[in-house]
């Protein structure tokens, strides 16, 4: 299944890096054991293998990225969880979250290849990543403390001792473009991110809390102002561990005095979006020939649904 976004101008250009997908989940399979176990056994089956620090394999004879899938007889030897992925193109695909290290020279991380994978191999390795990230950090049961066992494909844990299941966490978060209407946005730096490396803002909603009021409040924590005309672009996972970024806009409302929070934000300021352009035309890692002074020298990676939303913002006129 592959996505679609409308052509409002308010709409981000391409769908989301790690929102690609090309692949059937088939949900109702993962509970069929006879039809799971017949296709493990099938030599056509494709396995990725995910290491334990989360990253998988590339073909080394591909001219682009490409991820290495094996046949379930070639991974009888690697402990872990395994996990139905889903189908594509008439093949079933599986993932092996190996419970150690196996990575050699040729693995990568996700955000290393993201942008460079096709809709099917980018699908397949986000959800097994977030996976690999759920079953390594939830191991117990929240309720007895005891062992939990993966169950229904790998897409839930069942207790031994009180029968209870447990499903995959995500952890929504907003992601926020805030412009005053006017040809400017706020861009801002983290503490722990390099002089010059600006994005956009963001943090996690809370509990009993609505995205859109999340928006408001972050915003008005992070860097002092208000906002209104909030409006939901996109989301994309981030499975860095556990996190659903859900994309906005929000205009200005007021003052554009910009409060900083000392101990979320380094640096903030507005920006044009000549300002913007110059940045994004440097590339992800900025541009040595930069002054070194530049509040701006470098975007968020172009994986990001930051990046997207900057990218967005430069080609509307509000």
């Amino acid at each position: 299944m592959t996505l679609t976004l409308s052509t409002d101008p308010w709409q981000l250009p391409e769908v989301p890096v790690l929102s690609r997908s090309a692949h059937d989940r088939i949900a109702h399979r993962r509970d069929d054991d006879g039809w799971l176990a017949r296709a493990w056994q099938n030599p056509s089956s494709q396995v990725l293998v995910v290491s334990a620090d989360g990253t998988a394999a590339l073909r080394p004879d591909a001219d682009r990225p490409r991820l290495t899938f094996r046949a379930p007889s070639e991974v009888q030897g690697i402990a872990g969880v395994r996990v139905l992925l889903g189908e594509a193109d008439g093949l079933v695909y599986f993932a092996l979250l190996a419970a150690e290290q196996v990575a050699e020279p040729d693995w990568a991380s996700l955000r290393a290849l993201a942008t460079d994978l096709s809709d099917l191999d980018v699908g397949l390795l986000t959800a097994a990543v977030a996976l690999q990230a759920w079953h390594q950090r939830h191991p117990r049961c929240p309720r007895c403390g005891a062992t939990t066992e993966p169950a229904q494909a790998g897409w839930s844990r069942r207790c031994p001792v009180d029968s209870s299941v447990h499903f995959p966490r995500t952890d929504p978060a907003v992601i926020m473009l805030v412009h005053d209407g006017a040809g400017r946005c706020v861009l801002a730096r983290g503490p722990q991110w390099a002089p010059g490396r600006m994005s956009v803002l963001a943090g996690f909603v809370e509990a009993g809390e609505s995205a859109e009021a999340a928006v408001a409040r972050e915003v008005a924590e992070e860097v002092g102002v208000q906002v209104r005309d909030v409006r939901y672009i996109a989301s994309q996972p981030h499975p860095f561990p556990a996190s659903l970024m859900l994309g906005f806009t929000a205009r200005l409302a007021g003052d554009a005095t910009l409060r900083i929070d000392d101990e979320e934000i380094a640096e903030a300021d507005w920006f044009t979006r000549d300002d913007v352009r110059r940045a994004s035309d440097w590339g992800d890692e900025g541009a040595s020939s930069v002054p070194e002074g530049a509040l701006l020298r470098a975007l968020p990676p172009r994986m990001s649904i930051a990046r997207q939303l900057l990218q967005m913002w430069l080609e509307t006129s509000d």
